[in-house]
């Protein structure tokens, strides 16, 4: 069945009117099926292989758009609560690697991983940094587990941060990568990272990278991760439209199934 620009704009409208009134506690812990049921529609929503054309007209047509901002809020905290169900899910099981396997996104996470090495062009024993790391750190586990690397996360709920240190113990990597509580703020560390990772979710995006346009030495390697590709544009926080002078970009790969997200490499000035 073919979408039309005013179908997928009135459907995005009704799961709007759906969700708007939604607490954050409510998004992240209510039992009801109809969350999953909105949060999954939105996904084959930003799956639909839809002409660039039309993404642009709808891109256009919307603009500025509190009700779409209100979706990707719905849609990022529900996102969150399948995190950390999964991680919970870790933590209960007697193969945790084996529940881990099994989360939605892990062969995306394992992908990003691959791109961002060769980006980056990391070897074992480098330092990475991921700022915004969650309650399951899967970009870390995966860049540390598969590619030798040793990590540091950073998580800015403390209770997230710690049920990340139980799920790294519990997949016996606490020597590998380690989780600190903070923000953007918290940077730069002693550590200095061969690449340093800005994840998708992090926000407010321009300020986390004019900070780090501000306190990073030159030299320094980013990464930070975006959606260029069909409607999965709509279904992003506004995000920075010029970098500071400060940074370079200097690398940036578009995805190729499973990856949804368009890394862009940069080096600071």
């Amino acid at each position: 069945m073919g979408h039309s620009r005013q179908s997928i704009i009135n459907e995005l409208g009704r799961i709007y009117s759906m969700t708007k009134d939604l607490k954050d506690q409510e998004i992240l812990h209510s039992h009801s099926n109809h969350l999953k049921t909105f949060f999954q529609r939105l996904d084959y929503l930003a799956a639909l292989d839809v002409d660039d054309r039309l993404v642009e007209d709808i891109v256009c047509k919307l603009g500025y758009n509190p009700a779409l901002e209100a979706i990707v809020r719905f849609r990022n905290l529900y996102s969150l609560r399948l995190e950390i169900e999964n991680a919970n899910s870790i933590l209960a099981s007697r193969a945790p690697w084996e529940v881990l396997k099994k989360f939605t996104h892990f062969s995306n996470y394992t992908q990003l991983a691959r791109t961002e090495c060769q980006g980056a062009e990391l070897k074992p024993d480098d330092n990475v940094i991921f700022l915004g790391c969650g309650p399951l750190p899967l970009s870390l586990i995966m860049l540390c587990h598969q590619h030798g690397l040793r990590g540091i996360g950073i998580e800015q709920e403390p209770e997230r941060a710690e049920l990340s240190r139980k799920v790294l113990q519990k997949l016996e990597l606490s020597d590998q990568i380690k989780i600190i509580a903070g923000n953007h703020f918290t940077l730069p560390l002693k550590e200095k990272p061969e690449l340093l990772m800005v994840a998708a979710a992090a926000e407010p995006k321009k300020e986390i990278i004019d900070h780090l346009a501000m306190v990073l030495p030159e030299g320094t390697k980013i990464t930070y991760r975006i959606y260029e590709k069909g409607l999965r544009r709509l279904l992003e926080n506004s995000s920075f439209t010029e970098l500071p002078e400060q940074f370079k970009e200097y690398l940036r790969i578009r995805p190729e199934p499973p990856v949804n997200n368009t890394v862009v490499f940069l080096t600071s000035l």
